[in-house]
């Protein structure tokens, strides 16, 4: 989801921490814009920006300061994510799900992070099957916006606007080659088939051409 430029979502989107951790209960730090935008949320949900963030959201929207919603979380020091490498079993998850690309490694490889682009969002904790990944604070007592920087925030933002280029790219490659091994099989049904039955190979292509219908549908 992205604003038009100048209008209220973007100008709100524009001071928060872009650490894309979903604590504020949307997907993504525009999600909760829009939704501040929108008068659809408060502007007390975002942990990472703290008491700072608030007064930031309330001087951009002109809505009263309030205190940060504990259910969305507490303030707290800038972290970055740590990987006990001698326990990681390359399963990719947390590479899936991080919002900066700042994980690194293949699969049944071994990963690691790069702290500079992590933004300390905890995605990639409960996704681990075998809990090698953990929060190290990295800014001692400084919390919300002392603990963060407008420079941190541009640099996650972009690195989140290519993470989702790269995550739509991939997703459109997979795709082709998808159907390019559907028609592939279309071609020669019987030879991919157990299946010597005609009605059934007829009836199992007609299941092969809808699929492919819908794939279709879904790119537009």
């Amino acid at each position: 989801m992205t604003a038009a430029p100048g209008s209220l979502a973007a100008r709100i989107d524009a001071v928060l921490p872009q650490t894309q951790c979903t604590r504020c209960g949307y997907p993504d730090c525009a999600g909760y814009a829009s939704a501040i935008a929108s008068g659809e949320a408060p502007i007390n949900q975002c942990p990472p920006g703290g008491v700072q963030g608030i007064a930031r959201l309330a001087a951009v929207t002109g809505l009263p300061v309030a205190a940060l919603n504990p259910d969305n979380g507490s303030e707290g020091p800038r972290a970055v994510a740590i990987i006990d490498e001698a326990w990681c079993i390359g399963c990719t998850l947390c590479l899936n799900v991080c919002p900066t690309d700042a994980i690194v490694g293949s699969n049944k490889l071994m990963h690691t992070v790069i702290e500079p682009y992590c933004t300390g969002c905890e995605l990639c904790i409960p996704v681990c099957p075998v809990d090698c990944i953990s929060l190290q604070p990295v800014s001692g007592q400084r919390t919300g916006w002392q603990a963060w920087s407008d420079a941190l925030s541009a640099q996650a933002l972009k690195r989140y606007r290519f993470h989702k280029i790269r995550v739509a790219r991939e997703a459109d490659e997979n795709a082709v080659r998808l159907e390019a091994k559907a028609l592939a099989k279309l071609e020669d049904l019987p030879g991919y088939s157990h299946i010597t039955d005609p009605q059934l190979l007829d009836k199992k292509c007609q299941v092969i051409e809808a699929a492919l219908a819908r794939a279709r549908a879904r790119k537009g």
